[in-house]
């Protein structure tokens, strides 16, 4: 998981080309960051909380690609269990990591901190973990509401592809309830740990379109499916994918995709272009007002 800078040559290039383009037959959506507020708000206010670098903890998590213990989560491999938290913690706490982090990110950002190497922050993993998936819980204000006009407007099929994980089956999360449940609103939802593969990889973004394909071509005799032109399947240039990482982006553009990025905190931006997209009034009446970080005192070690 990283969140890098999208060129926004990148972006741009991309919403004209979907503006010139015919109109797609699939919406599909990441979810943190696009569909709920984003776990990254979670890590950043964890950091300036704890006066450490921001980025650290994302750099840590990215460099262990694609064997590391958070990777391994989001296919499937491993359990959410005490063991997973151990080995998070480790590769939190990896000294060459940080050595390769405070020099060639924190100090090109931030150029006064001093050029020693200075000891490695501690970092509560599980503390962190759970922040992100609780505060990726809440529906985004600006996305929601135009999810439920898209879907109620019955033009496309809108369908999710989101890296996961699967809680314990006692865990509140495992069962939410309906209203609490983002899943409910997509037509067809690709689950990382479910299918045991990842985004950037390659093979999820051809298990989407084939899934998607499937999924249009046995509906296509209801719900509009024959106005839509359902019944000759999904092509990878009739999806538009949103994502708020880079990486997830280029791969899925690399893939045939048309993509939009949803930046963090403002996704009210996306929704704008979706609505020159499609031709319809989808944006809530949330004030589209950018979400800063937060700035807690002191969060837990």
């Amino acid at each position: 998981m990283s969140q890098e800078d999208f060129p926004i040559e990148f972006v741009l290039e991309s919403i004209e080309a979907v503006m010139m383009a015919k109109q797609p037959k699939v919406l599909l959506f990441d979810i943190g960051g696009v569909c709920v507020i984003s776990p990254f708000q979670a890590i950043l206010n964890y950091e300036l909380a704890n006066s450490i670098p921001p980025g650290w903890i994302n750099f840590s998590i990215s460099r262990t690609a694609p064997t590391g213990t958070w990777h391994q989560l989001e296919r499937g491999e491993i359990l959410l269990d005490t063991t997973y938290f151990y080995n998070f913690t480790k590769d939190l706490h990896n000294p060459t990591l940080w050595s390769a982090f405070y020099t060639t990110k924190a100090r090109v950002a931030n150029p006064s901190l001093p050029p020693e190497v200075p000891p490695m922050p501690k970092v509560n993993a599980e503390f962190v973990f759970w922040k992100m998936m609780s505060e990726s819980r809440t529906f985004d204000p600006w996305m929601y509401p135009a999810l439920l006009a898209l879907k109620k407007s019955g033009r496309y099929i809108i369908a999710a592809l989101s890296n996961t994980v699967i809680f314990p089956p006692s865990h509140p999360y495992s069962n939410p309830k309906p209203e609490e449940d983002i899943k409910a609103i997509f037509d067809l939802f690709i689950s990382s740990a479910h299918v045991g593969l990842r985004k950037p990889s390659p093979e999820i973004y051809a298990l989407a379109l084939k899934e998607i394909d499937d999924f249009s071509r046995e509906n296509a005799s209801g719900r509009g499916g024959k106005e839509l032109g359902w019944k000759d399947g999904v092509k990878a240039d009739e999806i538009l994918f949103l994502d708020d990482i880079g990486e997830n982006l280029k791969a899925g553009k690399k893939a045939g995709f048309r993509t939009l990025k949803v930046n963090l905190g403002r996704a009210f931006e996306a929704v704008d272009e979706l609505e020159k997209v499609t031709g319809l009034k989808i944006a809530g009446t949330h004030p589209k007002i950018p979400v800063e970080p937060k700035y807690p005192k002191k969060a837990k070690l």
